[in-house]
């Protein structure tokens, strides 16, 4: 620091040699024309280069806003949640036998405990100057082994997700009155229909029952063949109650 010339920004780098004495880099005034005032100059870039950052964020939350999703549901068992994708491989992890259901305590915690206990001690393992890959093969295996598990688990994530499904059971829909006095839902809830479509027919497993545009007859050709991931013969009822079901759901329309 020189009186009248403000504070300086000087980069200190020191390093033990294979003696284990510490290395000083030369002071930063052997460097003429080479530094600069911390205040104001370093300072403005790094604000300029953050700003820009920034407003690049802003600019694409606006044209690309978040999905959002139906109303969380505390009662519906049905809804699979999916973590934001910086956690997809932990998620991916989590499906494996060994890793899932009596085993889950070793997924959670276990594996990644040791992940990332093993690369925060990397920098212990190897304290030498050099800074090139080849001559720094530990470290530099840690890393790559943790970025290929990571890619790997979150690419067979996103590949396995039902994506369809998924699209379903968070799909906001219009509040529709449901008259519960109907037959037709007192059959719906008989036949557990309640199950995969959900209570208010919003849908879960299976897709929503609100504004299908079927008519009566294409619904119980449905009941009995089955549709998608609906299998034939769900319904087990009367075919006199089958025909109450049916106009109960053709007869829903959202507001």
């Amino acid at each position: 620091m020189h009186k009248g010339k403000g504070m300086k920004f000087v980069g200190d780098s020191r390093v033990q040699d294979k003696k284990g004495q510490k290395v000083y880099p030369p002071d930063y005034s052997e460097y003429p024309g080479k530094n600069e005032p911390f205040w104001p100059d370093f300072l403005l870039k790094e604000w300029m280069v953050g700003a820009v950052f920034l407003i690049g964020y802003l600019i694409l939350t606006v044209a690309h806003p978040s999905p959002l999703e139906g109303q969380a549901d505390p009662t519906n068992t049905s809804y699979i949640p999916l973590p934001d994708w910086y956690f997809l491989f932990l998620y991916q992890l989590l499906k494996y036998e060994f890793a899932s259901g009596p085993y889950n305590i070793i997924g959670a915690m276990v594996i990644p405990g040791i992940a990332f206990g093993a690369l925060l001690l990397v920098p212990f393992l190897d304290r030498g100057p050099e800074r090139r890959p080849l001559k720094r093969p530990l470290p530099v295996a840690f890393m790559l082994l943790a970025l290929a598990s990571m890619i790997f688990l979150t690419w067979e994530s996103v590949a396995n997700h039902d994506w369809a499904a998924a699209k379903r059971q968070g799909e906001i829909v219009k509040e529709v009155k449901i008259d519960e006095a109907d037959p037709g839902y007192a059959v719906y809830s008989k036949q557990s229909c309640i199950n995969c479509h959900g209570d208010k027919l919003q849908g879960g497993a299976g897709p929503k029952l609100i504004d299908t545009g079927l008519s009566d007859k294409e619904i119980i050709k449905i009941a009995h063949d089955g549709v998608g991931t609906m299998p034939a013969g769900q319904y087990k009822g009367s075919d006199e109650d089958l025909e109450k079901l049916a106009k109960f759901i053709s007869g829903l329309k959202s507001e």
